[in-house]
């Protein structure tokens, strides 16, 4: 089997402007790929038809950018004209949208190529994909270990090298925490960075459209192509076009570094915190400063975004009545039959329980007493961030508490899925831009991620500073399992 998967956007795109290759044959590649490790169940539907047909149809067409035939998997919550998006879900299983996301529009001026949906946890509730009504994603550096979550399947897709690129969404570190799990780069924007039009909402005030991707070069590249203010989504920001790769050769010294000292608290395991140590003992020979800091709020945020999140959740999704689309109870005696078993048979245990937990929040006196007092301590969450970032570039720390664990792990601690975002989490509530990227491995082998929080509209700063912290420790990134897989050379 061919290898240019394997290869670098720049290296790939080379070759197709040299015509040693098509896009047809990256396209082949990718679908050959995901068919041989078929377990890894990183996709819900595939593309095949219609990515031919568009393979195809580029090959006699001028090579007019760097993602041109670029094969991309995107997250099976945003919506694709003609191509199944379900959220993971049985209320969905069976729904075709009739236009596309603003997101995908770009993508397809571009000339990427969309080889299917990914997996993920349904309507992106969940931090583990286990709550997909297709079964979870497999983690493709141990089988038996979780891709994490909610956008798993697209992690599983680009770890993998099934396809390069991939677009997942990000709530509550939806992006960022599957990608430190699979070892991969993963960008959550500012929030109004990337339009949110066609995105299926889960909490509209913190939901975010991004990139992941193998390298950090690829990842902004992917943002380049994503950014921009759409009439259709209100929250979208104009701000002006810039190249996210512009700072990458530039020196990082003289940046000022803070690492908040909840995030290398006894919450994190020791080892992933050692690696933050020893990340910022590599940033201090470069000629960074680098200070702990007391940050406030960061130990509440899981407890905010549970309120928010939860109540956002309810409102966005009781337009899945069973009426207009999505799934319908059959054999329903009246109108409020239909409403109840519809939604009863169509969502998911977790999905159900988020709706009636954000259903009570914002019912009668509970919506002052818990919603508005929450957004009034979010504020407080994002005055001191502002702090921070008056006297520092940036703030890094662990993206994750552990590495990939056991699928069917506490399964039956429905907390779990939020504590597993804790150090994510505040960076949604802040609306800050927030990316992981892989520096090392645990004992047992398996990715260990460093979070890097920007200031809002600063991505390529982070870029500027990941881009350095890859150079430096050269990881190999290509996981190793089962044989007949995708293997280390």
């Amino acid at each position: 089997m061919s290898k240019y998967l394997d290869l670098s956007i720049t290296e790939i795109n080379e070759k197709l402007k040299n015509k040693e290759i098509s896009p047809l044959d990256l396209v082949m590649e990718s679908f050959d790929r995901i068919e041989q490790n078929k377990e890894l169940n990183a996709f819900i539907t595939l593309n095949k038809e219609q990515a031919i047909k568009d393979a195809k149809e580029l090959e006699m067409a001028e090579v007019d950018n760097l993602l041109f035939g670029i094969p991309i998997a995107i997250k099976d919550n945003i919506v694709t004209k003609d191509l199944r998006t379900t959220c993971a879900s049985k209320m969905l299983a069976n729904f075709v949208p009739i236009y596309n996301a603003s997101v995908v529009e770009k993508i397809k001026n571009k000339h990427m190529i969309i080889i299917g949906k990914t997996n993920m946890d349904e309507f992106a509730m969940g931090s583990t994909s286990q709550t997909s009504y297709f079964k979870a994603p497999h983690n493709p550096w141990n089988l038996k270990r979780i891709a994490g979550g909610s956008s798993g399947g697209s992690a599983v897709a680009v770890s993998s090298r099934m396809t390069p690129l991939a677009l997942g969404s990000d709530t509550g570190g939806s992006i960022r925490q599957p990608a430190s799990y699979t070892g991969i780069v993963g960008m959550k924007p500012t929030y109004g960075r990337v339009s949110r039009y066609g995105l299926i909402a889960f909490a509209s005030s913190l939901d975010q459209i991004g990139p992941m991707t193998r390298n950090v070069y690829d990842n902004a590249l992917l943002l380049n192509a994503i950014v921009g203010k759409d009439e259709h989504d209100l929250t979208s920001v104009d701000k002006e076009d810039e190249d996210f790769t512009r700072f990458m050769k530039q020196d990082i010294k003289g940046m000022k570094i803070a690492i908040p000292n909840y995030f290398v608290s006894e919450i994190v395991d020791k080892e992933i915190v050692e690696k933050v140590h020893d990340v910022a003992s590599l940033l201090e020979k470069e000629g960074v400063q680098v200070d702990y800091v007391d940050l406030p709020y960061l130990d509440k945020s899981v407890t905010l975004y549970q309120i928010i999140a939860m109540g956002e959740a309810s409102s966005n999704l009781a337009r899945f009545d069973g009426i207009r689309y999505g799934y319908s109870y059959d054999k329903c005696q009246n109108l409020d039959d239909l409403y109840l078993k519809s939604r009863q048979e169509g969502f998911g245990d977790e999905v159900k329980r988020r709706i009636m937990v954000g259903s009570y929040l914002l019912s009668g006196e509970n919506a002052k007493t818990y919603y508005d007092k929450a957004l009034m301590i979010r504020d407080d969450i994002c005055k001191s961030f502002a702090k921070c970032f008056a006297k520092y570039d940036m703030i890094i720390g662990p993206t994750t508490t552990t590495v990939a664990y056991n699928l069917g792990e506490d399964m039956d601690n429905p907390l779990k899925a939020f504590l597993d975002d804790v150090l994510v989490i505040p960076v949604n509530m802040a609306g800050l831009p927030g990316m992981n990227i892989p520096v090392g491995f645990s004992r047992d082998h398996m990715p260990i991620g460093l979070h890097i929080i920007g200031n809002y509209f600063e991505e390529a700063k982070m870029y500027q500073l990941a881009s350095r912290l890859e150079e430096i420790l050269k990881l190999s990134l290509q996981p190793n399992y089962r044989e007949g897989g995708i293997k280390d050379e």
